[in-house]
């Protein structure tokens, strides 16, 4: 009953996906974007998804900086592998944060500390929203003359108001006592036992805040250097707008697309592209090829993700058994 209930939840966001671009696709000209995306500068292209591909490696040294800062040491293998089936499984698993219970799944499974190996992926992808979230503020304040529309401010206060409450709940002890007791009816004890392990455990690193702070530091390098990817993009199709938009627009799709209703964010990131950057003068059409551009560098990243896991460990585990099984004489 609960393998149906997994399967009807996926088949539904798939079908949100599905439903987000078609009403999206109903708006703009398709013969015009594909022309678009057919055009666009493919050196710029290529400069984009070396951008982007360094900051995926970036944002494996930030996780490893936690593992270490906790002591758990592991052959740099298997975090790789761990790290790039995260990639993989955050495009065919609901939501953009499905790969990082998958990439806490697998690394558990090689460590005896399985809770503290999901408290260092909790808090790598908690400093990540960190610096989107401080990203998206500090550009607001330094570009808001540029933008001057009270329509930003909407999403940006929602982003802002999620990460103060998650702080609240993870730091602040009266909050995360009032919590509790509000989970204390039956149905609920799930949620509460899992909040209480993942306080206990994050509370593990509160006495390396120079860690956190390095941490923090990098994701706000992170974004930076995702909001730069982006802008290339925009550039390679003939978009050519003030940067500070990329660094205010980026933290809200970033935001709206860890929403746990779509696959892989898809759909989600598109028609919020398509609603932002109409808002400074940009084409719909472009705004969407844009945004596909870096959801094909995104494709991309999660296939090589993906082989890299499997030569890693489903490959690797295949030949070990294949050795054990194979009769002496034939070794």
């Amino acid at each position: 009953m609960k393998i149906l209930k997994q399967i009807f939840l996926i088949f539904l966001r798939v079908g949100i996906s599905a439903a987000l671009l078609w009403y999206l696709f109903r708006q703009i000209d398709k013969k015009r974007l594909f022309e678009i995306i057919s055009h666009a500068d493919k050196r710029l292209l290529a400069l984009a998804f070396c951008v982007f591909v360094i900051t995926y490696i970036s944002a494996f040294f930030r996780w490893k900086m936690l593992l270490d800062a906790i002591k758990i040491y592991l052959p740099i293998k298997r975090i790789i592998a761990a790290f790039s089936g995260g990639i993989f499984f955050n495009q065919i698993l609901p939501s953009s944060i499905g790969g990082d219970l998958m990439r806490s799944i697998d690394l558990a499974s090689h460590t005896k500390r399985a809770r503290e190996v999901v408290a260092t992926v909790f808090l790598d992808r908690l400093s990540g929203y960190i610096g989107l979230v401080g990203m998206a503020l500090a550009s607001l304040a330094c570009g808001w003359s540029l933008i001057n529309d009270r329509r930003i401010l909407f999403p940006v206060a929602i982003i802002t108001g999620l990460l103060i409450a998650i702080l609240m709940v993870l730091f602040n002890a009266s909050v995360y006592k009032k919590i509790n007791d509000l989970l204390r009816p039956p149905g609920a004890g799930r949620i509460r036992e899992a909040i209480t392990n993942l306080h206990h455990e994050i509370h593990v690193f509160r006495d390396k805040k120079a860690v956190i702070i390095k941490n923090i530091s990098l994701s706000l390098l992170l974004q930076t250097s995702s909001c730069f990817s982006f802008y290339i993009i925009a550039r390679s199709v003939g978009i050519n707008i003030n940067m500070v938009y990329f660094f205010i627009f980026l933290p809200i799709m970033g935001a709206i697309t860890m929403l746990p209703i779509s696959i892989g964010g898809l759909g989600l990131r598109e028609n919020t592209a398509a609603y932002l950057f109409p808002l400074v003068g940009v084409n719909k059409d472009l705004a969407v090829a844009m945004s596909l551009l870096n959801f094909f560098f995104i494709v991309i990243c999660a296939i090589i993700g993906g082989l890299i896991y499997y030569v890693l460990t489903v490959h690797h585990r295949r030949l070990q058994s294949d050795k054990l099984s194979a009769p002496r004489g034939c070794r």
